[in-house]
């Protein structure tokens, strides 16, 4: 069975454990959550969790299965097949050394990366994507001195409905 990377789109009522209660029924069943976004929606009293993990559809299909028999899940949707916008925001710190510093402002030029902090010795950028331009940023940046990085893992949102 072909093991891919599924998105899971999780509506719950946003009370406290949900989550916790999400994390330990995969986690107690051997599944594991690969990246995980949780926010509140319109209506503050319902959350929505994006959280992709890998595996075959038929272990997907347990999974969904397994969430929706929680208390608190109001709707389970398994986006990786269904026409979708899928993002990533991550944050990068770079070191500036003088040999860098054009190459770096070329980079950035480049692909309108957004520059939030820039300092003498380091710049935060902003960058913000779908997973393949997230991995081409990374690639481009890491020979550039990437002294740290932070990512919000997927989000993604159902062209329908």
């Amino acid at each position: 069975m072909e093991k891919k990377e599924h998105i899971i789109s999780i509506l719950v009522h946003n009370k406290p454990d949900v989550l916790a209660r999400i994390a330990g029924t995969l986690g107690g069943k051997g599944y594991n959550i690969e990246s995980l976004s949780v926010n509140t929606t319109m209506q503050y009293e319902i959350s929505k969790i994006v959280m992709t993990t890998v595996g075959s559809q038929e272990t997907v299909t347990r999974i969904e299965n397994q969430l929706q028999r929680l208390v608190d899940v109001i709707q389970v949707d398994d986006l990786t097949n269904v026409e979708s916008i899928h993002r990533e925001l991550i944050l990068v710190r770079l070191n500036v050394t003088a040999d860098k510093k054009e190459q770096i402002k070329k980079a950035v030029d480049t692909n309108k990366w957004k520059i939030i902090v820039s300092a003498d010795t380091y710049i935060i950028l902003e960058i913000t994507g779908d997973q393949s331009q997230i991995d081409f940023a990374l690639a481009r940046l890491t020979p550039l001195g990437i002294a740290d990085i932070t990512r919000t893992g997927i989000i993604a949102l159902n062209l329908e409905n």
